[in-house]
């Protein structure tokens, strides 16, 4: 999938996990974390958003594993639980990149490329509803948006914890639904932010981060 979606299903799968994990769904810093962990796998694309950012290791990695490669195989879910029980390493750090790491590997699932689970077996495992950059994508993503947050167990203020992250100040005018006209001036005040609708927040959060990546790095995909 494209960057855009895997950010979106990133801090999805954080919304739904944290409850169950006794962490905080909202906390800005936890949040970046869930995000960030859903770009990593890609890190083994040169092309990709986080393997521009992290070259020469995502040329490296292209070069000797490829695309969907051990990064998108069952050696890094492994990695991922290994990470989870080691105990010096905090949950708050290791849960959100966890979740989010997890959460790319589902989305790259439903897409004809698939994963190749038993790396380095050359058998690709797949769903294949929908491929990356088609228009079934937005599609796909707000289903996997509702299931997640209709399973959240506590309903947590979505806008409240984007507005919280700073996004605003950046996104504001594309993101009426998650920033409001005088909603920065209504939180210095004391007073309580509305609630946005989840759907359409995140359907715009989607199309703004597609927009700017395309804006600033052309090909910006996966």
């Amino acid at each position: 999938m494209m960057a855009g979606s895997h950010i979106a299903l990133g801090a999805a799968a954080w919304f739904a996990a944290a409850p169950r994990l006794g962490l905080p769904a909202l906390d800005p810093a936890m949040l970046g974390l869930a995000v960030c962990g859903a770009l990593l796998p890609d890190i083994d694309h040169p092309k990709s958003w986080m393997g521009k950012r992290l070259r020469p290791v995502s040329t490296l990695l292209a070069a000797v594993f490829g695309h969907r490669g051990m990064t998108h195989s069952l050696v890094a879910v492994a990695g991922c639980a290994l990470l989870m029980l080691r105990q010096e390493v905090p949950l708050a750090i290791s849960a959100p990149l966890v979740v989010g790491y997890l959460s790319h590997l589902a989305a790259d699932l439903v897409t004809p490329g698939g994963l190749r689970l038993a790396w380095p077996l050359r058998g690709t495992y797949a769903l294949p509803i929908c491929r990356t950059g088609s228009a079934f994508e937005p599609l796909v993503v707000a289903v996997m948006l509702s299931w997640a947050w209709g399973s959240t167990p506590a309903r947590p203020d979505l806008g409240a914890g984007l507005r919280a992250t700073g996004i605003c100040r950046v996104l504001g005018p594309s993101l009426p639904a998650v920033c409001p006209p005088g909603a920065s001036a209504g939180a210095a005040a004391g007073a309580p932010p509305r609630a946005p609708d989840a759907a359409a927040a995140w359907q715009q959060l989607r199309r703004s981060g597609e927009v700017l990546l395309a804006r600033h790095i052309p090909g910006a995909a996966r």
